[in-house]
């Protein structure tokens, strides 16, 4: 399973662009400084003062992802679709990947296919997600489903050597 902090970072600037209130701005810069708990709670301000919600909850779910509080991560994530932030692969991404550290590997599929179909996803974003589609097969146990997507992945990725050392692993399957 792959988690960029690139995705993070774009993921950041998508919150401090969003032009929310002074708490929110001020949570992203607790964001970039690694000051998580801080930016939890500056963004949960803007959130009880509903101020830009649907960003400010993207912006407690990326704090949270750093403390690896993954089920508040998850909660957010989707607090913030529910509050009107826009529907990324970015956030899909992050709430697969919260389900796959849950042991939800059905659901992170979910969450993952939802991501790769969002268009304007950047080539990286998609890669990742395919990827992490991979691992959530494996976490289920379906390794044959998680082979057959490996070996789409690799046709569309050959130089990838992660990918390529998973194919060795799955063969012993």
């Amino acid at each position: 399973m792959r988690y960029k902090r690139s995705i993070a970072a774009a993921a950041l600037a998508a919150v401090m662009l969003a032009g929310c209130a002074n708490p929110a701005e001020k949570g992203a810069e607790y964001l970039e400084e690694g000051k998580y708990e801080e930016a939890a709670a500056e963004f949960q301000k803007a959130v009880d003062d509903n101020k830009n919600a649907g960003d400010a909850y993207r912006g407690i779910g990326i704090a949270k992802w750093e403390l690896e509080d993954y089920e508040g991560a998850r909660e957010a994530f989707l607090g913030a679709l529910e509050n009107g932030a826009e529907k990324t692969g970015t956030i899909y991404n992050f709430i697969g990947c919260c389900e796959l550290k849950l042991d939800d590997p059905s659901s992170a599929l979910n969450y993952f296919n939802l991501g790769i179909d969002i268009e304007g996803n950047s080539e990286e974003l998609n890669q990742e997600m395919r990827f992490n589609v991979i691992a959530a097969y494996e976490q289920s146990g379906d390794w044959e489903s998680a082979k057959v997507k490996l070996t789409e992945y690799l046709e569309d990725y050959p130089d990838d050597e992660a990918a390529q050392k998973e194919m060795e692993f799955l063969n012993t399957r």
